[in-house]
């Protein structure tokens, strides 16, 4: 007999304090790997196995040889294919230890145990480092793989998504609404393209960020590696290290990698995210107007009691988890940097909520491209608005009117259509009166809403053109 019992996934689903991993857990896949719990005690481990391996090819240290090749398989292949059962093992030494880091060493020293050489060897697992020259490379390592592998191919997603509907778009024209009131129009691929150039220029902030480490001691000054080998070059070890792990060394520390690096890359992010959620203001408001229109998904409902409504949920929703991730970033890079004195914990609690932070960033690039691949273009929408709106061509009428030495023509527009709706009869009759020459006359009164663009069409095909090489990685 079929069981009607939801899965235990689902349990631990319906009872998960985070949406993130409740109601949203779908959506953060790809990030689950890099920024959890097991994937900071994986990254832990494989730092571990680094440094042990970088001191053991060193000739200068003499109680180390070259690790036999069981050991190094072994350790390799546990980097390789660190596995959740390995993170629990972990997670259950830390029962005892209370110390997570200090669970990883034991853990290792566990896993070569019995194999020739294994006793000698694990009291170099560790050696002269303090936590936090792991974990800060550790969260570097995280945060590295999120953006590069998980982040950035989100963002470029939506930029590229982005532009190729401006592009298609380009010479569709618009009424502008500064202040939201009608305005000279524009083409609506000229205000996407804005909002291209905006995220590119975003996106290569936040690829730009180098992701430090520090990798020398408690205090930062190499006192136990220099009192165990005084004549070892320890800096030259450290960025051998770091070097293998492809990160850059910061020689400059106290206990703690001063976390500056980390709220750049926060910021970078949130000016993205701020991008974004004007972009998801603006599209909300255009589907309001009846310039986009939503294509309706099967099953979908609107509202539990309206039945005709097709809401923007995905730009709200995208809008929403953009203000939670901003939150957490800017608390990030704004408390990450800051230590009392040589150190203090306070940025640990803090770092478990990277996660949280990437999540939330990811969960609304997910909902914006559901968003965007739903609009359609109402373009008899469109122009019904600005053949409505004939009064926005008092601004070439005024202006021609100056350059031809008419007196007071400001003034004059501004009384003809301040506030007022005219139309075309009136605008002509107007246009008809002026003391002008012929030629200037005749393309005023050739002149529509829907024509009067100016160079839109050139900049946004220009712009989007520019991206050329310069912009980020489309695959």
């Amino acid at each position: 007999m079929a069981s009607n019992e939801p899965e235990a996934s689902q349990y631990q689903s319906l009872k998960a304090l985070s949406p993130v991993d409740g109601r949203y857990a779908g959506k953060v896949a790809p990030l689950r790997d890099i920024a959890s719990e097991y994937g900071l005690i994986r990254y832990r481990i494989e730092i571990e196995v680094r440094w042990l391996q970088v001191l053991a090819e060193s000739a200068e240290i003499s109680e180390l040889d070259a690790l036999p090749d069981r050991i190094d398989e072994r350790l390799t292949q546990l980097v390789d294919d660190f596995g959740i059962e390995d993170a629990a093992r972990v997670k259950a030494i830390e029962a005892r230890t209370n110390h997570d880091v200090k669970a990883c060493e034991y853990y290792l020293r566990e896993v070569i145990t019995g194999l020739d050489g294994a006793e000698r060897i694990s009291e170099f697992i560790h050696f002269g480092c303090t936590s936090e020259d792991i974990n800060n490379l550790a969260y570097a390592l995280m945060l590295r793989d999120a953006r590069d592998r998980v982040l950035q191919p989100a963002m470029r997603g939506i930029t590229n998504q982005l532009a190729a509907l401006a592009a298609a778009e380009t010479s569709q024209p618009m009424l502008s609404r500064t202040h939201g009131q009608t305005a000279s129009p524009t083409t609506l691929g000229k205000e996407l393209a804005n909002v291209v150039v905006r995220l590119d220029r975003q996106l290569r902030a936040v690829a730009s960020v180098e992701p430090l480490g520090k990798f020398n001691g408690a205090v930062g000054n190499f006192n136990a590696h220099a009192a165990a080998y005084p004549d070892v070059d320890w800096p030259a070890q450290s960025a051998r290290l770091l070097r293998r792990l492809d990160l850059a060394p910061n020689a400059m520390t106290t206990q703690i990698e001063p976390h500056d690096w980390i709220a750049e890359l926060a910021h970078a992010l949130t000016r993205f995210n701020t991008v974004l959620i004007d972009l998801a203001r603006d599209i909300w408001g255009y589907i309001s107007l009846g310039y986009f229109r939503q294509r309706v998904i099967e099953g979908e409902v609107g509202s539990s009691t309206m039945p005709h409504k097709v809401n923007p949920i995905d730009f709200e929703n995208a809008e929403g988890n953009l203000g939670v991730a901003n939150a957490l970033l800017t608390h990030f890079a704004e408390k990450l940097p800051i230590s009392r004195w040589q150190r203090d914990l306070t940025d640990s609690t803090v770092l478990r909520n990277l996660g949280t932070a990437l999540g939330h960033c990811l969960i609304a690039c997910a909902s914006f491209s559901r968003g965007l691949s739903k609009l359609e273009v109402d373009r008899p929408r469109m122009q019904a608005d600005l053949e409505a709106s004939w009064e926005v061509l008092a601004e070439p009428v005024q202006t021609l009117m100056r350059r031809h030495g008419v007196p007071d023509a400001y003034d004059r527009l501004k009384a003809l259509t301040r506030g007022a709706a005219i139309d075309a009869t009136q605008l002509a009759g107007f246009v008809a009166s002026l003391e002008i020459p012929e030629a200037a006359k005749a393309a005023l009164l050739d002149m529509t809403p829907g024509s009067y663009t100016g160079i839109a069409t050139l900049l946004a095909e220009e712009a989007l053109r520019a991206r050329g090489d310069d912009a980020p990685d489309p695959s």
